[in-house]
């Protein structure tokens, strides 16, 4: 199965060495998944795009350090894109920028959270249990490093999982659209690298996080969920 990764950000060139820039963190998350995936990559801020929507059996849209409502002609771009495969059915997942971008393109509404910033480990509760989510859970712990949030869910999308600080944390759309606000190819030290980084920025939100760091979390679970997604809704094991 080849997965076409839409790389919205990179990770800072002087920190690519430490942690890897995203596509290798997709690829290393996806690829304990399921040893018979292959990639291709795609830098959608400088324009590029796969020449034909089928030559990839499914698609990722990265997180991102922009927000979704900012006036930049590649975040316009990447909407509409994502508009031609939500028409072509094609198997696509959001992460964190591409949860809200796939959301903002699809007729959802996405801003500012209220409750500021969301670091560290999150916890969200799955109200939806499609067939694809094997092992099934009631809850399930991500990495999380966002200011943004879909505010309002696109038409027809279900709600699959929830929490009092990010009321639509995952949705999806019919049997082709999968969207996560959290990080399941974020690592722990990556994401204190961010909070430091982003220390001021954070306020009161920076120690929490960093204390949640503590927690574990089920970034296996997760990609496990996105991979069977991707092959097709449900897991080989069931099939």
């Amino acid at each position: 199965m080849r997965v076409g990764v839409l790389q919205a950000d990179c990770v800072d060139a002087e920190h690519r060495d430490r942690f890897g820039d995203y596509p290798t963190m997709f690829a290393n998350t996806l690829g304990d998944a399921a040893r018979d995936l292959s990639f291709a990559f795609f830098n959608v801020r400088a324009g590029r795009y796969p020449r034909r929507i089928e030559d990839c059996d499914g698609y990722i849209v990265t997180g991102s350090r922009h927000s979704v409502y900012d006036d930049m002609a590649w975040i316009a771009d990447l909407a509409d894109f994502a508009r031609q495969l939500h028409r072509a059915r094609a198997r696509t997942v959001g992460i964190c920028f591409g949860h809200q971008l796939i959301a903002h393109a699809l007729g959802g509404v996405v801003g500012p959270a209220a409750v500021g910033w969301g670091v560290g480990v999150h916890v969200w509760n799955v109200v939806a249990r499609p067939a694809w989510m094997r092992p099934p859970r009631r809850q399930f712990r991500l990495l999380a490093s966002h200011r943004d949030q879909v505010e309002a869910l696109p038409p027809d999308a279900r709600l699959l999982a929830t929490s009092a600080f990010c009321p639509r944390a995952a949705f999806a759309l019919s049997d082709h659209v999968l969207a996560l606000q959290g990080h399941p190819e974020f690592s722990k030290p990556y994401a204190e690298h961010l909070m430091r980084r982003r220390r001021v920025a954070l306020g009161d939100a920076f120690d929490p996080g960093m204390r949640s760091l503590a927690q574990a979390t089920d970034e296996r679970a997760v990609a496990g969920w996105i991979v069977n997604f991707l092959r097709g809704g449900v897991p080989d094991s069931v099939r």
